[in-house]
């Protein structure tokens, strides 16, 4: 009797950043990754996604690929790879973007505790598979698309004739995975509101890719290094004994500078430096491109230029950990250098604990109308609940950077920053084991503490989600067992209502126009059923100045933008944003909500 294969992970080849960046044999270079195991059907197709390689472009139907038979390189990791394989097998395309895409996936369910559905699954299709197209269609594009439920990837030709696959930059596909988690774990993060909310999708998406490819040892082992033409002697020296000298992670270093350019610039190079000659730069670059100054946001309006922003705080904070983390090792004043597979594990730890505090951050922010300073007290939350110690340090690192960035917490010295009255919560009438899945069980206690929790009493309420999370903290070895719980408010009324709640409507907006305003709050209970955290607003309020203050501010934002406008719609679309994205800021493609 055969036994079955009870393998809980199993290793694949991936690209580590994209073809342009390759190894001393000028093979593209590949990294090793661990994805969740199971029974693959050709595709590759598994449970949660489906590798469907159909060129719309051509009309062509790619073989699906089964990883069981096939040349070597398909079948085993370790295999050697050639060049060619790499850029041109579709093969290999496809078992790329399977294995980055289950990765990612698998990487948000082990930060969050829980399993993650797909941001359709809520929409009539109930399909639990997302498809992922690799050579979807001609052009320098790739998108997440909700209505198809797909990653959709492009391929264009460079400028000396080969052709650029967006399927094998890593940073591009867990860039739109990225997406369709986020959409799946807030789905009102895709609506108009304020100007952060519209930057964060793509700034969220970005972070996420960014410390996903630093997170990799492979990669980091390969960018620890200077240009060997500038560089001073003691510093090629240390190069080619392939090891980092002391300074090179001193930001009053000019080393480190030419390090942060070295890193910042490998991440999707191949994509942005053919597109240099149309467009911008990404928001992968903005540790560069963004100025540090307590007035960064300013003038930044549109989603991306204001997503700028986010990227570079938080990649700020990375690199100064890192750099902190590194200073231990030339406490002996005789060491001048130190190994760089060394230096470059330090860096993907950094990474990868960074990134579990983005990824976390999200069950501590709000349902909807999502800031820049919310996510800061998000992820300190987040953190603090498992390391109060703050053992890397990133805790205090992010305050410091996003304050450098003009950027302010959203909490007032607690992490507490939404107040509701715990003495007034009333749980007699709930059975909190039944609320920890049961949205019913869950709309109950909210209905009942709706004045406790300072809901509005003239919205239609539903409670969106409710997960059971559990999280190991390392200090101790126990769980952290929490449940949260979305609750969104939703009121419809003309611009010339608004008045009645405190809300004033945006200057020139007819008193007859259809205004939807949004509010809710997210709750987070601990394993024993209380209270702990009730973060965001109610959609109205009129004994709340602050609550007015924020939905005035939103509305002029949106009518300013053209929200209000028909054919609004289509710009929101993450085809159209990404392109928007690549072309360089002329008027015609202003980005609108």
């Amino acid at each position: 009797m055969q036994r079955p294969n009870r393998e809980r992970l199993v290793k694949m080849r991936i690209v580590a950043a994209d073809p342009s960046v390759c190894d001393a044999a000028g093979v593209p270079l590949t990294a090793i990754v661990e994805v969740p195991a199971e029974t693959l059907a050709p595709g590759p197709r598994g449970y949660r996604v489906h590798v469907v390689d159909y060129d719309a472009s051509s009309q062509t139907l790619y073989a699906p690929v089964s990883l069981d038979d096939g040349p070597p390189w398909l079948r085993r990791p370790t295999a050697p790879l050639d060049a060619s394989v790499i850029t041109q097998d579709p093969r290999f395309h496809a078992r790329n973007v399977y294995a980055i895409v289950m990765k990612t996936l698998a990487r948000f369910e082990a930060a969050l505790g829980r399993r993650v559905s797909w941001g359709f699954n809520g929409y009539g299709s109930r399909s639990h598979q997302l498809k992922v197209a690799p050579h979807a269609f001609s052009d320098a594009n790739a998108f997440y698309s909700r209505r198809d439920e797909a990653l959709l990837f492009g391929y264009f030709p460079a400028a000396d004739g080969h052709v650029v696959h967006t399927c094998l930059s890593h940073d591009i596909v867990v860039h739109e995975t990225s997406h369709a988690l986020l959409d799946g774990l807030r789905e009102r993060y895709l609506a108009p509101s304020h100007p952060d909310q519209a930057a964060f999708h793509e700034a969220f998406s970005d972070l996420i890719a960014l410390l996903s490819v630093f997170a990799l040892p492979e990669l980091v082992m390969h960018l620890i290094d200077v240009d060997a033409e500038t560089a001073d002697a003691p510093t090629k020296r240390a190069r080619r004994a392939r090891r980092v000298p002391e300074g090179m992670l001193d930001a009053t270093d000019a080393r480190y500078e030419s390090l942060r350019a070295s890193m910042v610039n490998a991440v999707g190079r191949e994509l942005g430096r053919e597109m240099s000659a149309i467009g911008r730069s990404a928001l992968r670059h903005s540790l560069l491109d963004v100025p540090k100054s307590t007035r960064a946001l300013e003038g930044r309006d549109t989603p991306h230029e204001r997503g700028e922003v986010l990227v570079a705080a938080v990649m700020e904070a990375f690199m100064q950990v890192w750099s902190e983390r590194l200073e231990a090792y030339f406490a002996d004043k005789r060491a001048t250098s130190m190994s760089r597979k060394r230096a470059a594990e330090e860096a993907a730890r950094c990474a990868d604990y960074l990134l579990t505090m983005v990824i976390r951050a999200i069950d501590y922010s709000p349902p909807v109308h999502m800031k820049f300073g919310t996510l800061l007290s998000a992820m300190v939350t987040a953190d603090a609940q498992l390391h109060p110690r703050d053992p890397f340090g990133f805790q205090r690192a992010l305050v410091a950077s996003f304050q450098a960035y003009g950027i302010r917490h959203a909490s007032k010295g607690t992490a507490a920053w939404n107040e509701f009255d715990a003495a007034a919560i009333s749980v007699s009438r709930v059975r909190f084991e039944s609320m920890q899945h049961d949205v019913d069980e869950m709309f109950r206690f909210v209905f009942e503490n709706r004045t406790a929790l300072r809901l509005s009493d003239h919205a239609f309420m539903r409670v969106q989600s409710v997960r059971p999370v559990v999280r190991v903290a390392p200090e101790d070895g126990f769980h952290l067992r929490e449940t949260v719980a979305e609750v969104i408010q939703q009121v419809e009324l003309k611009a010339a209502g608004l008045a009645r709640y405190g809300i004033k409507a945006p200057r020139g907006m007819p008193p007859d126009t259809k205004v939807t305003l949004h509010g809710g709050v997210t709750l987070i209970f601990d394993e024993f059923g209380k209270l702990r955290f009730a973060i965001g607003d109610s959609v109205l309020s009129p004994d709340n100045p602050k609550v007015q203050a924020r939905q005035s501010e939103r509305l002029a934002s949106l009518w300013e933008r053209g929200h209000f406008k028909a054919g609004s719609e289509a710009s929101r679309r993450f085809a159209t944003v990404h392109r928007l994205r690549s072309v360089a800021r002329p008027s015609f493609a202003k980005e609108t909500w």
